[in-house]
């Protein structure tokens, strides 16, 4: 892979983790109540606007990455946003990390690793 297309993949994996982190952190807040009053919350609060402005920013920068590496390279290479997020989730929100997710994210880590290797990057 090209420097730009290792820049684009970070970036991508970077604005994915800060827009799912946001959007658990509008979500699980306690004082959010219930039903449509939980939504009005959820909009004035700022977490939510992160998480949107960081998916507009995401899908931006992933179909420029797109455009720099095959479909069947991007999208493997893309699949590492999940074992950064389980990992984010557990530092920030103390979510489990079970033996099977642990060999998930060990599994998801080896094949990015082998994709990356095979590419070059």
């Amino acid at each position: 892979m090209t420097p730009l297309a290792v820049f684009l993949w970070l970036l991508n994996v970077t604005l994915d983790t800060v827009g799912q982190l946001a959007f658990k952190a509008a979500a699980g807040d306690p004082a959010a109540g219930d039903g449509l009053a939980r939504w009005r919350y959820m909009a004035s609060r700022p977490w939510l606007w992160v998480g949107l402005i960081s998916y507009v920013a995401e899908f931006l920068v992933w179909i420029a990455f797109l455009s720099l590496v095959d479909l069947s390279e991007g999208v493997l290479l893309g699949s590492i946003n999940i074992v950064v997020i389980m990992i984010a989730g557990r530092i920030l929100f103390r979510e489990k990390l079970t033996p099977l997710r642990v060999t998930g994210i060990l599994l998801v880590t080896a094949g990015v690793c082998i994709v990356g290797v095979a590419s070059g990057g």
